[in-house]
């Protein structure tokens, strides 16, 4: 069963392991999608992973209004529409007690997992299709806290605060928007999480989430794209305003 056909769908953080693994989901389920990220390689080599001539790309800062609104106006120029627009972009920054964080990385953290939320809904859902579907990307950290994490905590915590208040606003348009938050992903922001944790015995750092987490693993990324294709179909057509955990228990432990 085709649960997008006929719809297009824009993914921002497209080149990363939930992006990607997105993108795979929605291409298979008759989407037409977009890609952004800020690598141009990354987003090259996605291009040519996935190889399917419904996909197309688009290199942008999610925290620049200007780069912003190019992808808006690629997505519209190629394909006519939004239907599905994956708010997922987002950094970990550094592992850092709150009195030693670096001033400039909390900037970064901020611009892109803060602003570029707040940017791609400013000018995204308003050109989207009426009985549209908005997906955010915040995290088990944006509904509790971790120490060391403090902003990448911070900016996942406020862009529920997006959401709601999305979710009320575009109502109206029968426009949908809920956030996802998933415990630790078997991806490249846990290495660099792990790594920055601890250098010498980063598995060490990963056994320990693990230990709180009722499964006992971590998620994979095509399980968090499983949920945001849910999200995205028209079967949660009755779902707005919420946050969807995806974290094994971990919240619940």
């Amino acid at each position: 069963m085709e649960r997008l056909k006929n719809k297009v769908a824009l993914i921002t953080g497209g080149a990363g392991g939930i992006g990607q693994a997105t993108a795979k989901l929605f291409l298979d389920h008759g989407a037409k999608v977009v890609i952004v990220d800020y690598d141009k390689e990354a987003l090259e080599k996605a291009n040519q992973e996935l190889d399917d001539e419904n996909l197309s790309y688009c290199v942008a800062d999610v925290s620049k209004i200007e780069d912003v609104e190019k992808y808006v106006k690629h997505t519209l120029e190629v394909h006519g529409k939004i239907d599905v627009f994956f708010n997922n972009a987002g950094i970990e920054g550094r592992v850092k007690p709150i009195a030693d964080y670096p001033d400039a990385v909390f900037d970064k953290v901020i611009a892109v997992n803060l602003k570029g939320v707040w940017l791609g809904c400013k000018y995204v859902i308003p050109k989207m299709e009426e009985g549209g579907s908005v997906v955010i990307t915040s995290s088990v950290a944006g509904l509790k806290g971790f120490a060391g994490l403090g902003p990448y905590v911070a900016s996942k915590h406020a862009i529920v605060g997006i959401m709601r208040t999305a979710a009320l606003e575009f109502a109206e348009k029968n426009i949908r928007v809920n956030t996802v938050h998933p415990g630790p992903v078997n991806n490249r922001m846990m290495r660099s999480i792990e790594g920055d944790s601890n250098p010498e015995n980063p598995e060490e750092v990963k056994k320990g989430f693990e230990a709180t987490i009722p499964l006992k693993r971590y998620a994979e990324s095509k399980e968090i794209a499983e949920l945001t294709l849910f999200l995205a179909s028209d079967e949660s057509k009755y779902i707005t305003g919420t946050t969807q955990v995806i974290d094994g228990g971990m919240l619940t432990s």
